[in-house]
């Protein structure tokens, strides 16, 4: 099975990239979709222990994860960059064992190819489970503007956003392959003949 790891930092424009694997019968394991529904949910191992080192604020009255309260201890503030790691040295332990857990079990039935969507894809050390890693990169601004009109957050956390995460040049010289994904580069060219380099067209 090929194991394929996707990265870039946020507002690249990774989930359409994403989307367009899926549409080539591809396996894509979404690492932030699955923190946020499987890892931190209700009671789980993991928020029990980022309730322990963030504190016990960081949940809503029903018990459930504040995602914007936790996003702002990890995010602003003098300690950001401390807790920006606390926090990935907490979740990515349960994240990678269930990623681990599904390749096996795509492994096992025959799935020809799976591509693990991971922001955070070198960071938390998946890029060590995959064959070919793949960045997608955008101009600082460009990837501003979809952050702010997604997101609906002010442009100054979304600086604080991408600033935390490693930049298109750290990923361009750490992956096997990059989409540009400017608005002006084919990207939909470049995804043609990159699935053909992988045998998966």
């Amino acid at each position: 099975m090929l194991t394929i790891g996707l990265c870039g930092s946020s507002g690249s424009g990774k989930g359409y990239v994403c989307e367009k694997f899926k549409e080539r019968g591809v396996i894509c394991i979404d690492t932030d979709k699955l923190y946020a529904t499987k890892i931190v949910a209700k009671g789980s191992p993991c928020l029990s222990e980022l309730c322990m080192f963030f504190g016990k604020d960081i949940l809503t009255p029903e018990g459930t994860l504040d995602r914007s309260r936790l996003s702002q201890k990890v995010f602003e503030g003098k300690n950001a960059s401390q807790h920006l790691k606390a926090l990935n040295t907490i979740t990515h332990k349960y994240i990678r064992a269930d990623v681990e857990k599904t390749l096996e079990q795509n492994k096992a039935s025959g799935v020809r190819a799976t591509l693990i969507d991971a922001p955070v894809l070198f960071e938390s050390g998946f890029d060590n489970m995959c064959d070919v890693t793949i960045c997608v990169t955008a101009p600082m601004e460009l990837k501003l503007d979809r952050i702010v009109k997604r997101d609906k957050i002010p442009r100054a956390k979304a600086e604080a956003r991408v600033q935390s995460q490693l930049t298109d040049d750290m990923l361009r010289e750490l992956c096997t392959y990059e989409i540009i994904n400017d608005n002006k580069c084919d990207l939909d060219g470049q995804l043609l003949s990159l699935f053909k380099e992988l045998k998966l067209d």
